[in-house]
């Protein structure tokens, strides 16, 4: 068994606070999809926000999803770096599995596409 660490980000229009844990829980859960992983596998998830969103703690939409209760969650603000794509939520997934790195599946959905498209699958 490995730790494995899956990357996700995504954006939204508005610093609101339903905008923001929509799309949260949206990412986690194509994250958790095309990886075919259960929480129970996820020693746990860091996520930040760029400084603009501020209207809510993303984690609170991971929070009440059914068996996530017991999952690690941490949030912060990323670095504030002129020009860097605005209103982004990234998660950063650490979870155990037999898989290897390179099997692991990225998922960068709406504007975030354009920060990895290396690892991105595509289609998101």
């Amino acid at each position: 068994m490995y730790n494995r660490g899956i990357r996700g980000a995504t954006t939204v229009a508005r610093n609101e606070e339903q905008e923001i844990l929509d799309a949260t829980a949206a990412l986690l859960k194509e994250i958790v999809a095309r990886n075919e992983i259960e929480p129970e596998d996820i020693c746990s998830v860091w996520i930040t926000v760029t400084p603009d969103l501020d209207a809510t703690f993303p984690a609170r939409a991971i929070r009440v999803l059914s068996g996530w209760d017991m999952v690690p969650l941490m949030c912060s603000t990323e670095i504030p770096v002129q020009g860097a794509l605005p209103k982004c939520i990234r998660l950063l997934i650490q979870v155990n599995t037999t898989k290897g790195q390179r099997d692991m599946k990225h998922v960068y959905l709406n504007e975030a596409r354009s920060l990895r498209p290396d690892l991105s699958v595509s289609g998101s």
